[in-house]
């Protein structure tokens, strides 16, 4: 069994400008919990979840990612992260510390080869959570985020050299090479995804329903309430997870998806997958066909955060 440093996904944090409006569609449209609000900046949970919040908003005059969050085992394994960053000549933004975000918990944050702000923390208090009920179409946990990077081969090894990130799958064409990557730090097809694109920026950021019926009861709100369907619902081939992606009012996609696969990892060998085969897009062919108009949709606004630490 492949042993390593970072355990989970924990959280996604995004800037915007109309701090409302976002909050708004967060936790009346897309199923997420306020836990914990204060001067511009909400915490919100899945009612699934151990985890004390999956998406952290933040009032700013410009959009972007201030960070993404990864959980580990213990204290030490905190500190041996630091600690073999700072021996590769990586620069962190923070030495390990307490934390002051709910739940606590001892960590640091440092920036990736794009200049992302990336968090890793343990001993984070859990919060309490429930069993998601049948047909109640919230959002159990985060599942999976992907970004994108102008050089998905520089980013992708960037993460297995030091986070212990392994390539699940890979999705190109012998003219493009990959254009997108999956990453698991756990038995999980994919936590982290690497696209393809122009600039760095967020492609979505993925939660999981409890099923099915869920899934598609958490589209059809969606779509009922007039929110922009970007792509879906379709089922992808790497990971065999379902999806729909919406865009939010800030213009990030966020996506709602289910049974993703689960990874013998003593076994598992990389599939080459070429995009240019419309099952490895859609299994089901149910989804509007992936195109260049829809592929500049998901790379997104240029992220005004690289290399720039989130203020809080």
């Amino acid at each position: 069994m492949t042993q390593r440093l970072l355990t989970h996904l924990r959280h996604v944090d995004l800037a915007i400008p109309d701090y409302r409006r976002q909050l708004e569609f967060f936790s009346t449209l897309w199923g997420l919990t306020t836990v914990a609000e204060d001067s511009g900046i909400a915490f919100l949970a899945a009612a699934g979840s151990p985890e004390q919040y999956v998406v952290r908003l933040r009032q700013a005059e410009d959009k972007r990612l201030d960070l993404i969050s990864f959980g580990a085992a213990t204290t030490a394994d905190i500190d041996a992260l630091a600690e073999r960053l700072l021996a590769a000549g990586e620069r962190l933004i923070s030495r390990p510390d307490t934390l002051g975000t709910p739940g606590g918990g001892y960590g640091f944050r440092f920036f990736d080869i794009d200049g992302r702000t990336v968090e890793v923390s343990a001993d984070v208090a859990t919060r309490a959570h429930r069993k998601i009920e049948e047909r109640e179409a919230i959002p159990v946990r985060l599942s999976h985020v992907v970004v994108n990077s102008p050089d998905i081969v520089a980013t992708r090894t960037w993460y297995e050299r030091h986070l212990d990130f392994a390539l699940s799958d890979a999705i190109g064409s012998p003219h493009t090479g990959d254009v997108m990557n999956f990453l698991r730090i756990n038995p999980q097809h994919h936590s982290l995804g690497i696209a393809a694109g122009p600039h760095a920026s967020v492609h979505h950021v993925s939660f999981e329903l409890r099923g099915l019926d869920e899934f598609m009861r958490g589209t059809g709100r969606l779509l009922r309430a007039g929110t922009h369907l970007t792509w879906g619902p379709g089922r992808h081939l790497a990971g065999d997870n379902t999806f729909s992606y919406f865009t939010d009012p800030h213009g990030n996609t966020m996506e709602y998806t289910t049974e993703m696969e689960e990874l013998d990892e003593d076994i598992w060998h990389p599939h080459q997958y070429t995009f240019l085969d419309e099952e490895v897009s859609d299994q089901w062919g149910t989804a509007n066909p992936m195109n260049e108009a829809l592929g500049k949709e998901l790379h997104n606004d240029v992220d005004r955060g690289v290399f720039v630490a989130p203020p809080v």
